[in-house]
């Protein structure tokens, strides 16, 4: 290793150790990296992707053939009839409640089979005063996880009888249940369809694409939807998300997302289509350097002495990984280290603030080109009980490693971690 950083040479003989560790789940991840950019590949060539696509469009941006290629590319990608790739989508969250509300309507249920969803969809679901699904006459269904954090497989049948939708989120959020791998999406999916055939199956797929050979659209889910600053934009596209899936519900989600009537024949692409098309082209090596570093870190801070959930040689099946540091102090000296390795805004100390959205103050660590874009190597936690940090990213495995072992190192600094 170089010396352009300051590491305590136990971390760095650990760090060596790690990796020599990690051989054999990096060749796992190197193999569907491969595949996946050979999907990509064919994909853009098989749409006559060409530079015409990239001038982009102004005012109502209609016949935009950059957006609509781009569409096409998608699906062909994710097995699906149709997609909607927009920038105007603002977070994953965005897209979600815009596939959410396109497809219900007031009277339908909705079941989440995973459990409690993600905590910026709780206003989407449940909000006072602002337009949710609740207060549009949607009702709201859970069917909890059992209590290793497992599906409830046998109480699927029973919580999808009636329901319009039955929901999935495939990472795990601020929880500390298992991220659902594609085998799992598609028992719970096959489950529902034979259960109650006329239910929408909707997986949230934020980053979960390009981390293994397979899409939930290609094992029955009927929609997905994801953020283009997280691994379908591989740091380069610099806002935006996705819906993909069966026609009539990428239809429908289209006229939520500009108005009634109008649906997907509106909407200017500036000079947002070279960005995504190129983010897209590089997802799957960028995806695969996350992976590789949350690989890494697992192995690398189960040597510190700390659990790590995924366990380094488990498959994958999205890009976080977890460590349970304990303390607040461990927390954020963690957070610190990973800021302190970023390219952007390295001097800046990350501190605990109410984010909007969320039920209790977060740490975020996130120096990164496009704000918040996640698939860049970040921390960031809840400041409550385990006090455990959700890592993941790296848009570069050799310096997504070198911001781990600075965390590391941060810790170590500060009494917080003894070798």
């Amino acid at each position: 290793m170089t010396e352009f950083f300051k590491i305590d040479s136990r971390l760095r003989e650990l760090a060596e150790r790690a990796e020599a560790d990690c051989q054999k789940p990096f060749a796992r991840i190197s193999e569907i990296e491969t595949y996946n950019n050979e999907k990509v590949l064919r994909a853009f060539i098989d749409n006559r992707v060409s530079e015409s696509l990239f001038a982009g469009s102004s005012g109502y941006g209609y016949d935009d053939r950059g957006r609509e290629v781009l569409d096409r590319v998608w699906s062909q990608i994710f097995g699906t009839e149709d997609s909607m790739v927009r920038h105007n989508f603002m977070s994953g969250t965005h897209a979600i409640a815009t596939a959410l509300f396109g497809v219900l309507r007031p009277g339908d249920k909705m079941v989440s089979l995973t459990g409690t969803p993600y905590v910026t969809l709780n206003g989407v679901i449940h909000g006072k005063g602002v337009g949710s699904l609740e207060e549009f006459g949607v009702i709201y269904e859970e069917l909890p996880l059992l209590d290793d954090g497992s599906v409830d497989y046998d109480g699927i049948p029973d919580a999808v009888k009636g329901a319009k939708m039955a929901y999935i989120q495939r990472s795990r959020g601020y929880s500390t249940r298992p991220s659902l791998t594609i085998e799992v999406i598609k028992k719970i999916f096959d489950i529902v369809h034979e259960a109650n055939p006329d239910a929408v199956c909707v997986c949230d797929n934020c980053y979960g694409e390009f981390v293994d050979k397979l899409e939930p659209t290609e094992v029955g889910a009927d929609l997905i939807i994801g953020s283009l600053i997280k691994n379908p934009g591989a740091g380069i596209a610099h806002t935006g998300g996705y819906i993909t899936g069966k026609h009539e519900y990428v239809e429908l989600c289209a006229h939520r997302l500009s108005a009634p009537g109008v649906g997907r024949e509106v909407g200017c692409t500036l000079n947002e289509l070279r960005p995504m098309y190129q983010g897209l082209f590089f997802s799957p090596t960028v995806t695969a350097s996350a992976v590789k570093t949350a690989v890494f870190a697992s192995r690398f801070f189960e040597l510190c002495g700390f659990e790590a959930d995924p366990y380094f040689d488990e498959p994958r099946t999205d890009i976080i990984e977890t460590i349970a540091l304990k303390t607040p102090e461990a927390l954020c000296a963690f957070c610190r280290g990973i800021q302190s390795g970023s390219p952007i805004d390295a001097y800046v100390t990350p501190e605990p603030w109410d984010m909007p959205g969320y039920d209790s103050q977060v740490i975020m660590a996130a120096g990164a080109f496009n704000l918040g874009a996640s698939v860049e190597l970040s921390a960031d936690a809840p400041l409550r009980e385990p006090y455990s940090v959700w890592m993941q990213g790296g848009l570069t495995y050799p310096t997504a490693k070198m911001g781990v072992m600075l965390a590391a190192q941060s810790m170590m600094n500060e009494g917080l971690l003894s070798l």
